[in-house]
């Protein structure tokens, strides 16, 4: 698209900010047809200039707010986005069912303003149809080998909508964002994505950003220098170094703390880095997968998370399904995982009785696929080679099967059920046996989601 033929509009109450930004317009080769101070103007001045992009205030010193302009932009199909200092949970949801293009925070940069601008045009053109940088697999597909350790497995419909994301963005460079709970095999499509692409041949890193302490995290993904720390005794390459060519996976990105977040931004944006305690900028060409079981939007209403950092990563977002959504799929899976461990077998790979197999199908499995591979495990050990015909669930596990109709929050859920695990694990959380292994998640995670719920050891 040729930025000198759009035409943009700005509504900002605050003169000195509007102009700012009409300037870093301007310098970039936009044509700014106005400038607006309240609703009233921005009609006037949308009626006669009739601009293709709209940078909307959200919050406007007059009776009429951003938010209502912005409804009355999508009820006439003008493309804007929304400038914002700072938003609570409930007009963070209002501004997004307005169904902006993209969100730019206060106080941004010339970079800020036009990586989110390019953003911004990416979602129009996809949405528009103009944009097509690969086209999209049908609708049917072959099935997967239940087997194959090299790809994703399953044919049910939910999970074929995944993969047909997964196919249509894998050979672009667009930055994609992996939805879902703990379990779902996020690291899987991200590798996926990398092997579909054309950077295959390159390093696919991944770093479990809920792993690592928070002191170590900006030397884990930038590297630093001899010297910069007390204990820096020699030079270290960061993951974004290590991954260059390729592809980096950023799995638990809700866990960044603030000031991490500040930075993987600037590295988004700019694409090079500077390790700890350097003084010179590295260029990086990485391309970044990110993914998370926390729900952002959420998140960045309580100032957990950055909202620009979260449309610069929600890019291309996949939702994974969990695996109570998909249980056409279990049979391959359970397949899959009797050869994954045919060697603790000594008589081959034993078959599964339909009484076990209708055990699996209709359990919920709130650890979801990692769940799966540890009962498998468990079951082929048991085994002896011999035919499974029935599956033995741990306390853990039968505490999640459903028992009745009351409705809960999922919060109070994911408490329960990991006080339960935590009781038939008699409070051990992490090593064989422990109750982040019967969860399917690390241990570090379970120890940040205790302490997110309030659940000590010391009170089971």
């Amino acid at each position: 698209m040729n930025n000198s033929k759009e035409k943009l509009l700005i509504v900002e109450d605050e003169f000195i900010v509007g102009n700012d930004l009409r300037m870093m317009l301007i310098k970039g080769g936009h044509e700014v047809v106005g400038m607006a101070a309240s609703v009233e103007q921005a009609r006037k001045l949308i009626e006669a200039k009739k601009p293709d992009w709209v940078l909307l205030d959200i919050v406007l010193k007059t009776p009429t707010s951003g938010i209502e302009l912005g409804k009355e932009l999508h009820a006439q199909k003008i493309p804007f986005l929304y400038i914002s200092a700072n938003t609570n949970e409930q007009t963070l949801e209002a501004a997004k069912a307005t169904q902006p293009y993209g969100f730019l925070v206060k106080p941004f940069r010339q970079q800020d303003l036009f990586v989110m601008l390019d953003i911004a045009r990416y979602r129009y053109g996809i949405e528009k149809g103009t944009i097509k940088e690969v086209a999209a697999p049908a609708t049917t597909h072959t099935p997967v080998p239940a087997y194959d350790s090299n790809d994703l497995i399953g044919n049910s419909a939910v999970i074929h909508e995944a993969l047909n994301k997964v196919n249509a963005v894998a050979p672009t460079t667009t930055s994609v964002l992996l939805l879902g709970e703990s379990g779902t095999g996020k690291e899987r499509f991200a590798e996926a994505i990398h092997k579909r692409s054309n950077r295959k041949n390159k390093p696919f890193i991944v770093v479990n950003c809920g792993a690592i302490p928070i002191t170590l995290l900006e030397s884990e993904l930038f590297g630093h220098e001899r010297g910069a720390f007390t204990g820096a005794n020699q030079k270290r390459i960061g993951k974004f170094e290590q991954a260059e060519g390729g592809t980096l996976f950023l799995d638990e990105i809700g866990e960044l703390p603030p000031e991490a977040q500040v930075k993987l931004l600037r590295v988004l944006q700019q694409k090079e880095i500077e390790r700890v305690g350097g003084d010179r900028t590295i260029p990086v060409d990485v391309r970044v997968i990110a993914a998370t079981n926390r729900h952002l939007e959420k998140e960045v209403a309580h100032g957990r998370f950055r909202l620009d950092l979260y449309y610069r990563l929600n890019v291309f977002p996949i939702v994974l399904p969990p695996l109570r959504e998909r249980p056409d799929d279990i049979p391959s899976l359970v397949q899959y995982f009797l050869h994954k461990f045919r060697d603790n077998s000594p008589k081959g790979i034993p078959a599964v009785g339909p009484q076990a197999m209708q055990s699996l199908t209709q359990y919920n499995w709130p650890g979801n696929i990692r769940e799966l591979e540890h009962v498998i495990e468990r079951q082929v050990i048991l085994s002896g080679g011999n035919p499974i015909e029935h599956i033995e669930l741990t306390m853990a596990d039968q505490s999640a099967l459903p028992t009745d109709t009351n409705l809960e929050t999922l919060e109070t859920v994911e408490r329960n059920h990991i006080l339960k695990t935590l009781k038939a694990c008699k409070g051990r959380v992490s090593g064989m046996g422990g109750a982040a292994e019967i969860l399917g998640i690390p241990a570090q995670t379970l120890y940040s989601k205790m302490k997110k719920l309030g659940i000590k050891t010391g009170y089971l």
